[in-house]
C-alpha cells in the first residue's frame, strides 16, 4: 500500500462523515459485552451445572478457572497476532471460535467436555478481546476516543449487572428443559450476527512495524501457569500428592527461564513477548503486583459467594442474582465518581481508601454471616455488599491510569496488555486457591443437615483470606505515584500525545 492510499484509508475510516465506524464500534462493543457477561453468568449457574451434569468440586473449579487460565495465557499472544496479521482478521477468528466454543459448552455431554469447551472458549476470547480497543484506536480519530472509551466503561458496568441476572433468569426459566445450557447457547445468535456484520463494517488494520511472535515465550508462560494452577485446583481432591508440590516448585523455575529467555530475545531481535524493561518503572511494577493480588481476591470471592448462597443457604439462582444487584450498582457508581471527582483531587489515596473500604465490607459480611447464620436474608446482605462494591469501584476505574502514569509512551500498548494478563492470571490463581481456602474446610461427605453450616463456616473462612489480601493490596499501593496521570477528554496534552503516536496502518 502506498502512503497516499494509507492516508485515504485512514481518512475514510476516521472521518466524521463515515457512519461505518459507528457500526464497527457497536459490533466490537457487543463482543466485549458478550465476554464480560459470559464470565459472570457462569458463576450463578454453577450449582445447577453441578446437579444436572454431576460435576465434582474440582471440575466446577475448572469450569471457571480453565476459562480464566486460557484467557490469561493468550491475551498477550492474541494482541501480538492482531498487530502482525490484522486486527479485523483476528477479531473475526476470535468471535467465530468463541461462538463455536459456546455451542460446545451448551451441548456438552459430560463435565469433562464442558471443561474442555470452556478452555477453548477462553482461548478464543483471548484472540477476540485484545482487538476491541485496537480496532477503536485505528477507526476513530483522537478527539472522539474519549467519548468512545466512556461508552466502553458503561458497557463494563452493564456487563457486571447483567451477567448474574441473566444467568439467574435463564437457569430459573429452564428453557425447553435445558437447565443451565441456555447460558452458553444465548451466545450463538449474538456471535453469528457480530461475525457477519464485522466482515462488512470493520476496517482492517495492523501495526506498521509489527514484531514477530515469540513462540518460546508463549510456551513458557502457558507451561508455567499450568504447572502452578493445576495442582492447586486438583490437590485437595487427589490428597495433595508429592508431584503437586514438585509441579508448583517447578513453575517458579519455568518463570525464571522465561525471564532469562526474554532478556536474550530482547538482545537478539528486540521482539520479546514480555517487555521486561517496563518492570524497572517502580509504579508499573507495583501496579502489576496490585493487579495480580487484586485478581486473586476477586477470584476467591465471587466463586465462594455463589456457592455460599445457592448451596449453603439453599437459595434459588434468581434470588442469588438479585441479591448481587446492590454490589454491581455500587461498583459502577463509585467507579464513575472516582475517575471524575476524587482521583484528580486526592490521587492514590482514593485507591488505598478503596482497598480499606472493601476490606471493611468483607469483615462486615463475615460478622453478619456469623450472627444470622442460615437465617440471613437478602436485604441484610445489602449493606456489606454496597460497602464492598463502593471499595471495588474506587480501585478498578483509576488503577490502570495509576499503573501507566510513569510508563514511556512507546511501551503503553505492551504495558496495557501485561496489566490485563496479570489480572486474569490473578483471577485464575484465586480460583485455584478456592480448593484450599474454601473446599478444604468442607468434609468430603456431609449429612444433608450439615451442608448449610459447613458452607457458611467455609465462606467466613474464605472471606477472612480475602480481607487479608486486601490489606496486602493497601500496602502495595504506597509504591504507586501520588498523582496518577489523568487523560481527560479534550485536554491539550492528551491530544498532543495521541496526535504524536504512530497510527496503525489501515488495510482496505
Amino acid at each position: 500500500m502506498t502512503s497516499t492510499e494509507s492516508t485515504l484509508s485512514s481518512t475514510a475510516a476516521g472521518g466524521a462523515g463515515d457512519r461505518r465506524r459507528w457500526f464497527a464500534l457497536a459490533i466490537v462493543m457487543t463482543a466485549a459485552f458478550m465476554d464480560l457477561v459470559d464470565v459472570t453468568i457462569v458463576n450463578i449457574a454453577i450449582p445447577s451445572i453441578q446437579r444436572d451434569a454431576g460435576a465434582s468440586f474440582g471440575q466446577i473449579q475448572w469450569i471457571t478457572a480453565g476459562y480464566a487460565l486460557a484467557f490469561a495465557a493468550g491475551l498477550i499472544t492474541g494482541g501480538r497476532l492482531g498487530d502482525i496479521h490484522g486486527r479485523k482478521r483476528l477479531f473475526l477468528i476470535g468471535i467465530g471460535g468463541f461462538t463455536l466454543a459456546s455451542a460446545l459448552c451448551g451441548f456438552a455431554a459430560n463435565p469433562e467436555m464442558l471443561v474442555a469447551s470452556r478452555i477453548l472458549q477462553g482461548a478464543m476470547a483471548a484472540l477476540m478481546v485484545p482487538q476491541v480497543l485496537s480496532i477503536v484506536h485505528a477507526t476513530f480519530p483522537a478527539h472522539e476516543r474519549g467519548k468512545v472509551f466512556g461508552l466502553f466503561g458503561a458497557i463494563v458496568g452493564l456487563g457486571a449487572v447483567s451477567g448474574p441476572l441473566l444467568g439467574a433468569l435463564l437457569t430459573e426459566w429452564n428453557l425447553f428443559g435445558l437447565e443451565w445450557r441456555p447460558i452458553f447457547l444465548i451466545n450463538l445468535p449474538v456471535g453469528v450476527g457480530a461475525l457477519l456484520l464485522g466482515r462488512r463494517f470493520i476496517t482492517e488494520s495492523r501495526a506498521p512495524r509489527a514484531l514477530r511472535l515469540d513462540l518460546v515465550g508463549v510456551a513458557l508462560v502457558t507451561l508455567g501457569l499450568l504447572m502452578l494452577l493445576y495442582p492447586l485446583t486438583r490437590g485437595r481432591e487427589l490428597g495433595w500428592p508429592l508431584w503437586g508440590y514438585a509441579s508448583m516448585a517447578g513453575a517458579l523455575v519455568v518463570f525464571a527461564l522465561l525471564v532469562a529467555y526474554e532478556r536474550h530475545k530482547t538482545r537478539r531481535d528486540g521482539s520479546p513477548l514480555v517487555e521486561l524493561s517496563l518492570f524497572r518503572v517502580k509504579s508499573f511494577a507495583a501496579g502489576i503486583a496490585v493487579q495480580t493480588v487484586f485478581g486473586v481476591s476477586l477470584g476467591i470471592f465471587f466463586l465462594v459467594w455463589t456457592l455460599y448462597m445457592q448451596v449453603g443457604l439453599g437459595w434459588s439462582a434468581l434470588r442469588a442474582g438479585l441479591t448481587g444487584v446492590p454490589f454491581s450498582l455500587a461498583v459502577s457508581t463509585a467507579a464513575g465518581l472516582s475517575v471524575q471527582k476524587l482521583v484528580p483531587r486526592f490521587g492514590r489515596k482514593v485507591l488505598q481508601a478503596g482497598a480499606l473500604v472493601m476490606a471493611v465490607g468483607v469483615l462486615l459480611y463475615i460478622w453478619e454471616s456469623d450472627r444470622y447464620g442460615l437465617a440471613i436474608a437478602s436485604w441484610q446482605m445489602a449493606l456489606p455488599l454496597v460497602v464492598m462494591g463502593a471499595g471495588m469501584g474506587l480501585i478498578v476505574a483509576p488503577l490502570t491510569d495509576a499503573v501507566l502514569s510513569d510508563v514511556p509512551q512507546e511501551h503503553s500498548g505492551s504495558a496495557s496488555g501485561l496489566i490485563n494478563t496479570v489480572q486474569q492470571m490473578g483471577n485464575a490463581l484465586g480460583l485455584g486457591l478456592v480448593s484450599v481456602v474454601f473446599f478444604g474446610r468442607i468434609a468430603d461427605r456431609l449429612a444433608p443437615a450439615r451442608v448449610g453450616p459447613a458452607f457458611v463456616h467455609a465462606f467466613q473462612y474464605a472471606l477472612g483470606w480475602v480481607a487479608a489480601v486486601l490489606g496486602v493490596i493497601f500496602l502495595l499501593m504506597f509504591a504507586l505515584p501520588k498523582r496518577p496521570a489523568q487523560h481527560m477528554e479534550g485536554a491539550p496534552d492528551a491530544e498532543e500525545e495521541q496526535a504524536g503516536e504512530p497510527e496503525p496502518a489501515l488495510v482496505p
